[in-house]
């Protein structure tokens, strides 16, 4: 095959450049015209909706509407929660003429929802009865990124949910935090195979406005971290300017408690990253597009229709168990271009059929994730086949959860915290909890506390930095 055509570099000698080549040359997306945004091809956007499939079944059943809000958001509106828009100020789009008219008031595109959510939000609400209120909203959200943009991973325009729910207790709303929080990760663990840690932000680095903000953090194979997702609680601080309020049931006014949270497309570029290899794209069964690929082999047209009709017949037998296949009927190819085109895209299994695997009825089966081939009795394949890709699934998602425990380090000294870093990876390092010392460590070397562990067992040691007694031992790790 052309190299023109496949991946011209390996993962490991530049990582940046493999994985653009696998965005492009596995047609998930391509460059839109303007700088910083990208067209997500159908392949792309099939696997988007796989992710919004698994997560709105989960939502609805903990009662979580879908509804729409629009892109544009007045200036005005804005400034009634102006500390939590500060945040988004360089990176905000505006309209400021309709035609040649100027129209006043700035209109922001959309960075994030809270401001125009919670406008309706306080109209909506008047009663106890009305609460909780719990919607999701399925759009995208603009942000100037236009230095160092990486399709799916930082663009000017993404997909993505943004959850917004009002409640009537703080300890409702922050068991509802936690509850979308374990819902993101059941999400990427099982429906992407990507292991993450989840747990608190510092406050240095929660979401602006946030009482605090949940996260999941996952590390990518050049031992950068990757957020993949966050729920924030935000406690009062939106529906006091905002005055979402309720009566309850003694009559009294009350102002609401809340939160947000979202994942983006995000979670498609950590998926590429986690899973690709030197030939392309690497796809979990569960979120492929085309699960199952037949090819059939033949050279010459006597055995053109012996093979055509058996591989027909599979393809059947295969859809018929609701498996996502695909026959590759393309004459004008030979089938080792095939084998290469379906490896770049990732396709989890590959079915191989000639003449002589029907004399002998069998086909080879070729898995995309370990390039391993074995043989499969033909009767066998409708019983065998759902069971082979839940093994793919789960063999893809322990070879990631390998590489993460392979390079993730505790360290208590920062010298040695710096050697380390230079590899990459997620280090464990005991923090007194002082924003002084968080800022040293970033200014120094790059790294963030990307998350304090919910399980994080601190052993009152030593602070990396001041030497003070630790109060808990946050992930450092540089990110993207």
């Amino acid at each position: 095959m052309s190299k023109d055509i496949g991946i011209t570099v390996t993962k490991n000698d530049d990582f940046s450049e493999w994985y653009t080549q696998v965005v492009l040359k596995a047609e998930l997306a391509d460059y839109a015209p303007v700088k910083g945004f990208i067209v997500l091809r159908p392949d792309g956007y099939s696997i988007w909706e796989s992710i919004k499939s698994a997560l709105d079944e989960k939502f609805k059943k903990e009662g979580i509407r879908n509804g729409f809000l629009p892109v544009l958001i007045p200036e005005s509106l804005l400034s009634k929660e102006k500390k939590h828009f500060a945040g988004f100020n360089p990176e905000a789009f505006w309209v400021t003429h309709s035609g040649e008219n100027e129209i006043g008031d700035r209109l922001a595109l959309r960075p994030t929802s809270e401001t125009l959510a919670y406008s309706m939000y306080s109209k909506w609400i008047k009663s106890w009865r009305d609460l909780p209120l719990k919607i999701n909203f399925w759009n995208t959200a603009l942000r100037a990124e236009i230095k160092a943009t990486k399709p799916f991973i930082r663009n000017s325009e993404f997909l993505w949910q943004e959850g917004h729910t009002v409640h009537t207790t703080a300890e409702e709303a922050e068991k509802e935090v936690l509850k979308i929080l374990e819902i993101y990760k059941n999400i990427v663990e099982n429906e992407l195979a990507i292991p993450v840690i989840t747990g608190r932000k510092s406050e240095k680095e929660k979401f602006v406005g946030a009482v605090y903000t949940t996260t999941m953090e996952s590390l990518m194979p050049d031992g950068k971290a990757l957020q993949m997702g966050t729920s924030h609680f935000l406690g009062q601080n939106f529906s006091k300017p905002f005055d979402v309020k309720y009566s309850d049931k003694d009559n009294v006014e009350n102002y609401a408690w809340q939160t947000s949270w979202g994942v983006s497309w995000r979670l498609i570029g950590g998926m590429i990253m986690v899973h690709g290899d030197n030939k392309g794209l690497v796809l979990p069964p569960k979120v492929s597009p085309i699960q199952v690929v037949i090819v059939p082999i033949y050279y010459s047209e006597n055995d053109s229709k012996k093979v055509t009709d058996k591989a027909n017949e599979i393809e059947k037998a295969l859809l018929d168990k609701k498996i996502r296949v695909h026959l590759d009927k393309r004459n004008e190819l030979t089938p080792g271009f095939k084998f290469h085109d379906w490896e770049l895209k990732g396709i989890p299994l590959r079915i191989e059929i000639g003449p002589k695997d029907i004399e002998k009825n069998k086909v080879v089966i070729a898995t995309r994730h370990n390039r391993e081939k074995t043989d499969l009795a033909i009767d066998k394949i409708s019983d065998n086949i759902i069971e082979i890709l839940q093994k793919i699934q789960k063999e893809m998602f322990d070879e990631a959860k390998k590489i993460l425990q392979d390079k993730s380090i505790r360290i208590e000294d920062y010298t040695k915290f710096k050697e380390e870093l230079e590899k990459g990876g997620f280090l464990y390092a005991p923090w007194c909890g002082d924003e002084n010392c968080e800022e040293k460590i970033k200014d120094e070397t790059g790294a963030e506390i990307r998350v304090i562990p919910f399980d994080d067992k601190n052993e009152k040691q030593k602070c990396i930095i001041c030497g003070n007694e630790s109060t808990s031992t946050p992930i450092f790790a540089r990110g993207y």
